[in-house]
């Protein structure tokens, strides 16, 4: 048996249905762009905290000066309270137009030592990540080292931005 040869009908027919579009300007025109669904509308950008803070902020930081409108302990809260107090505080310190609040969360210690199953730090291992997911972080502009006098490695002073 020899195989049948299309007719020259139906050979465009077959190139009309196949997936590789014909060349040339008219091609082009011809073919439509799948659809794509709606995206929805995207919230509005919050503002990153200010990695540099005017002079006057930096040397009244440097030199001790700042004077924290509220303080707060964290040092030997498990992870969950201390998630929560800081939480409340930021609220706080939002509701009350405070701009200065000094976080204390102990100092960093060392890698630990062998045979040590406790965690050492880990509050501060993970405030800045609470400070990034906070509800609050729009408002905030900067968040510190503290100075010797305030705790030093062992506390952050958090800049909110001005209310407005």
């Amino acid at each position: 048996m020899t195989p049948l040869r299309r007719s020259p009908a139906r050979a465009h027919d077959a190139a009309a249905m196949s997936p590789v579009p014909a060349e040339g300007p008219a091609a082009k025109a011809s073919v439509v762009p799948p659809a794509t669904p709606a995206k929805p509308p995207k919230a509005p950008p919050r503002p990153a905290p200010v990695p540099v803070l005017d002079t006057s902020w930096e040397r009244r930081i440097r030199s001790g000066r700042l004077v924290p409108d509220h303080s707060i302990d964290l040092h030997g809260h498990n992870l969950a309270a201390a998630h929560v107090r800081l939480d409340r505080a930021l609220g706080d310190a939002v509701s009350q137009g405070w701009r200065v609040l000094l976080v204390v969360t102990g100092k960093p210690r060392p890698a630990p030592e062998p045979g040590e199953t406790r965690r050492r730090g880990a509050i501060r291992a993970e405030i800045g990540d609470w400070l990034a997911r906070s509800p609050h972080a729009h408002r905030i502009a900067s968040v510190r080292a503290a100075h010797p006098r305030h705790g030093g490695d062992g506390a952050l002073y958090v800049i909110l931005r001005r209310p407005g």
